[in-house]
């Protein structure tokens, strides 16, 4: 036997074996420092070691991860951050982030590039489920997530999920969701190490590769190329990053900004007699369709449709001695967010995130609503049937009683997120508040939420004297289409949100039908347009309003406002942004807003 290879002695300083055992420590990512010691993991036996390699970890095997870990960090960089973008032609690309980290782990120790690997698909982990997130809120509420003030929003989601597929299903979900969060950070980490080391392990070709890498991204981003419409040069991830933090800069600066504009209202220090003069000893009612969208009058599947049912809804009301105009507002939301759309129509501020929906309903701001109950002259009264849990934020609206939906009465079944049908909701005003004798002047906020996504099972009209208690509903919600079958089908969905919208329109002027007198004002609108799965080419953010009356002297307060007659807005209605409306309709049926002028003085 040789001199250095005896069992037990140490291995003889050869150039060959000196170059085994650099070779096993570099391949386990160690560094190499001194000698091997007998017995252990660098044992001369060149062939020893490299059996024992092979039994640990099968260079198949090995070869496997390796692909896997590769793939799976293509995809995080080169993954869009919307569902339209889920092209083939996304994921044929060059991306840069890529290139820089690879040049970037290439000239860093050992030490140091580990920490960098570990930072680096942790990070990609965090980048990749902000995309994801992105993606949900683009097919919800057509915007990207907001990390600074979108937190809160995930308790409303788990409360819908809740409502609509029960409680046990809630809590398995959000289970999922914990576990998928887990799980790509983690493998997301191991992937960006595994690649580090293979990185190393492989520098002869590793540089020369990102080097021709680097120079093809720079010649693809100069030319222009391009692969489906998407550019080959891909920097979406750093592009992703940029945005957003941007978009949480402007969103601190948005808070000192929103402050100064709710410091200026017209009406703060307007006297109470002189709050809605022309408007005393009327009812007035406020009433929010939910995701009545522009979509719903104009889009052309639906459009004839609903458009029927407001031009019959017109005919019937003009029959009964009302007389109607309608326009368009411009919304603060869209998809969802309705409490924003409240907010805004209310405080006359623009109200388009949760920090200024915080800070508005925090303030002493004076409301539309709020402005009767000011006035002294009626009752204000919400009839709140989506509130389903304690709702302090009601307290900017000025609502002297709120009606939730466990005070309204009702026994029958929830239809999907909708906890009352909207003709139950109507019905329990008249008995609650409207109908009763003797009473004074109402102004009443009812939010109407039979049109709440997912459409089905949807209520359908029946007489109102047969609403009772709400009973009979169990039968209708029973006979109702299946939510989970509905989204299943594109064109299933916007059937039924059309059938859920044309419930909620009936359902308000039959009421007013049979309830409205010569002293009922009416004012409703939608709050936001519906979700991206049902809105089409671009109508943008508007929801159409409408004022009903029978006493030709409210409507001839807002003959300048050159809305259009009837039900149904037209494509050139005058449009105003939803905010506007307060101080436009606190003008129309008051004098000028401010104090009283001081008589001059000699």
């Amino acid at each position: 036997m040789e001199k250095g290879l005896m069992p037990g002695g140490p291995p003889e300083h050869t150039p060959d074996n000196s170059a085994v055992v650099q070779d096993a420590a570099a391949s386990d990512g160690a560094d190499v420092g001194g000698n091997a010691t007998a017995g252990g993991p660098g044992r001369g036996d060149s062939g020893e070691t490299f059996a024992r390699s092979r039994r640990e970890k099968p260079p198949a095997a090995a070869r496997v991860t390796a692909v896997l870990a590769a793939l799976l960090v293509l995809f995080a960089l080169l993954l869009p951050n919307e569902l339209t973008g889920l092209t083939p032609g996304a994921f044929a690309r060059i991306p840069v982030e890529g290139i820089f980290g690879t040049a970037v782990l290439l000239t860093l120790r050992p030490r140091a590039r580990r920490v960098a690997a570990v930072f680096a698909g942790a990070g990609l982990g965090v980048l990749t489920l902000l995309k994801l997130l992105d993606m949900g809120f683009y097919s919800v509420l057509d915007r990207p997530f907001d990390p600074m003030l979108d937190w809160i929003l995930f308790d409303d989601a788990e409360a819908f999920l809740g409502d609509s597929v029960g409680r046990a299903g809630a809590i398995g979900a959000v289970v999922g969701v914990v576990v998928v969060v887990l799980a790509l950070l983690v493998l997301m980490t191991l992937a960006v190490v595994r690649l580090s080391h293979l990185v190393v392990r492989h520098s002869a070709a590793a540089a020369p590769a990102t080097l021709v890498l680097g120079t093809a991204w720079i010649t693809c981003a100069a030319l222009g190329v391009q692969v489906g419409g998407v550019p080959v040069a891909s920097r979406s991830t750093a592009t992703l990053v940029e945005d957003h933090v941007q978009q949480v800069r402007v969103g601190l600066e948005d808070e000192q900004a929103f402050a100064k504009e709710a410091e200026v209202d017209a009406f703060r220090d307007t006297p109470a007699d002189r709050l809605l003069t022309r408007l005393r000893g009327k009812d007035v009612i406020f009433a929010f369709i939910e995701s009545y969208g522009r979509s719903a009058v104009q889009d052309p599947d639906m459009a004839s449709q609903v458009g029927a049912v407001l031009a019959d809804g017109t005919n019937r009301l003009r029959a009964a001695g009302f007389s109607s105009q309608s326009a368009f507002l411009t919304s603060p939301t869209t998809g969802g967010g309705s409490w924003l759309a409240h907010s805004t129509f209310a405080s006359g501020l623009w109200i388009e995130n949760e920090e200024r929906y915080r800070s508005v309903t925090s303030s002493d701001r004076m409301t539309l609503t709020g402005a009767f109950q000011h006035a002294g002259r009626w009752r204000t009264v919400g009839i709140m049937p989506g509130v389903t849990r304690a709702w302090p934020e009601g307290r900017l609206y000025g609502l002297d009683k709120i009606y939730d939906s466990r005070q309204l009465g009702y026994q029958g079944p929830k239809f999907s997120w909708a906890p009352v049908p909207d003709q139950y909701s109507l019905l329990a005003f008249e008995r609650l508040e409207h109908g009763k004798p003797d009473r004074e002047p109402l102004m009443a906020s009812i939010i109407l939420t039979s049109s709440h996504q997912p459409w089905a099972p949807i209520p359908r009209m029946i007489g109102w004297d047969k609403v009772g208690d709400g009973t009979v509903y169990h039968a209708i919600e029973k006979a109702g289409k299946n939510p989970e079958e509905v989204w299943k089908d594109a064109t299933k969905v916007r059937t039924e949100y059309r059938h859920a919208i044309e419930y909620s329109l009936n359902s308000l002027i039959s009421y007013m039908e049979k309830y409205g007198d010569d002293d009922t004002v009416l004012v409703f609108l939608g709050d936001h347009q519906p979700v991206p799965a049902v809105t089409r080419g671009d109508l943008g953010r508007d929801v159409p309003i409408s004022i009903v009356a029978r006493d030709p002297a409210v409507m001839d307060r807002i003959s300048g406002w050159g809305w259009q007659d009837g039900l149904k807005p037209g494509p050139k209605a005058p449009v105003w942004r939803m905010d506007t409306f307060r101080d436009r309709f606190l003008t129309a049926y008051g004098p000028k807003p401010g104090p009283i002028p001081h008589p001059p003085t000699r």
